[in-house]
């Protein structure tokens, strides 16, 4: 891919489809159209990683009120953060962004850094996160490269599906020069491309029907060639598993109405396989996300 798949005049047209639908269709999320700080959304990035945005709003409305800033959450107990968190799913992500808040705090006086090698070097901080930061928060010109900006770019640009996996160096040369170059464009295109991804550009269903993209969409053009191709992976169990034991011992932790650590003997009733128990507790203690008494008794970090 060495030339631009398409001329400025494509681009343009796809620009004049996107956007207006981007104005009438974009979920009304909390931390969207000017109405949080960038601590917020880097919050919210980091709260939607591997986890739907619908299902995030109501944790993250809640987390702001609680700590509105980087200095305030930085200032939280781990036993605050981890409760807070919830079902959120992957836990270890609330300790980060804890981290990720002591060094804002401490490094650049509770307010976010502007640059990306800034951004990039703050614990829990990847490329994606870096670039959502500062394209959404700050308005800076930059390509914002995940699943559904990858694959929409790769169907309605290349006529081909996007294979998932890391972003290859092909699909980034492309996501860069699509981008437009003023740089309030360049934020919406990010936003709308991704929106598009995530409700009309699905993976294995897309609803071309009804995407604003369909009658200039050269994967539609091409007959929608190895749809979901690559995508199909192996049914991931969930029950019996040892991400379900640290979810119910930290679910049951949670649960608690006073200060006294949970006793060894209600966990058993919780979960009677004493072997995965033991696993799931003693990664729990590893990760920080429990102490782990020489009775077996746990409790939240202080």
């Amino acid at each position: 891919m060495t030339d631009l798949p398409l001329d400025s005049a494509q681009v343009d047209e796809l620009k004049s489809r996107l956007f207006p639908w981007w104005d009438h269709h974009a979920r009304d999320l909390p931390w969207r159209f000017g109405r949080t700080t960038p601590w917020g959304i880097l919050v919210s990035e980091v709260m939607s990683q591997q986890t739907q945005m619908s299902r995030v709003a109501p944790y993250w409305t809640a987390w702001m009120r609680l700590w509105p800033d980087a200095r305030a959450l930085a200032n939280a107990s781990t036993a605050e953060v981890i409760t807070a968190w919830g079902r959120l799913g992957y836990p270890r992500r609330a300790l980060r962004l804890q981290a990720c808040a002591r060094a804002v705090n401490e490094q650049y006086g509770n307010h976010l850094p502007h640059s990306y090698e800034e951004l990039i070097a703050l614990p829990g901080i990847g490329d994606y996160t870096a670039s959502a930061v500062l394209s959404f928060a700050f308005g800076t010109r930059i390509a914002v490269i995940d699943t559904n900006i990858r694959r929409v770019l790769s169907r309605a640009a290349l006529g081909i599906e996007s294979l998932g996996g890391a972003a290859s160096a092909a699909e980034r040369k492309l996501a860069n020069e699509l981008l437009p170059h003023d740089s309030k464009e360049s934020e919406v295109w990010n936003q709308a491309t991704m929106e598009l991804g995530a409700t009309i550009c699905t993976a294995k269903n897309p609803q071309c029907e009804i995407c604003p993209l369909s009658e200039v969409c050269n994967f539609v053009a091409a007959g929608k060639p190895g749809l979901a191709e690559g995508r199909t992976r192996p049914q991931q169990h969930f029950k019996g598993t040892n991400r379900q034991v640290r979810g119910l011992i930290l679910s049951a932790l949670r649960s608690k109405t006073d200060a006294s650590p949970l006793s060894y003997q209600t966990l058993v009733k919780i979960w009677p396989n004493s072997s995965q128990l033991d696993e799931c507790l003693a990664s729990l203690d590893d990760d920080g996300l429990i102490e782990l008494m020489p009775d077996k008794a746990i409790q939240f970090p202080k």
